[in-house]
């Protein structure tokens, strides 16, 4: 049986409000997604950007699925900082393994969205 590591017990420095971003994002299951906007809200934080930036900066990847976050108008967002080339393709490619997929560059189902 494989122990889990949450980030909780990683000795990597990261801020007390990335370790809430980062706890608060383990929570959403593969095949669900949520916004930057609606993590937000979660961990009690008026800044999407704020939560934008910890996500940029998540040395604990794929542990923490920061892919799993996208803008509010159910598009992909950004990745690794990026908003296209091979970051955000890399992405879109991490949520189709889980079955979340986009149309016309808005999430094909909005029933995988958590609020």
């Amino acid at each position: 049986m494989q122990k889990t590591t949450s980030v909780e017990q990683l000795r990597i420095s990261v801020t007390k409000f990335a370790r809430r971003v980062y706890a608060a994002l383990q929570k959403i299951p593969p095949g669900r997604v949520t916004t930057y906007a609606g993590l937000a809200r979660r961990i009690g934080c008026g800044s999407p950007r704020a939560v934008g930036q910890a996500l940029r900066a998540n040395p604990f990847a794929p542990r923490v699925p920061c892919h799993r976050v996208i803008a509010s108008d159910l598009s992909p967002g950004g990745f690794q900082g990026q908003r296209g080339g091979a970051a955000l393709a890399r992405k879109l490619r991490l949520l189709a393994s889980e079955g979340v997929h986009f149309h016309n560059n808005r999430l094909a189902d909005p029933a995988q969205l958590l609020a």
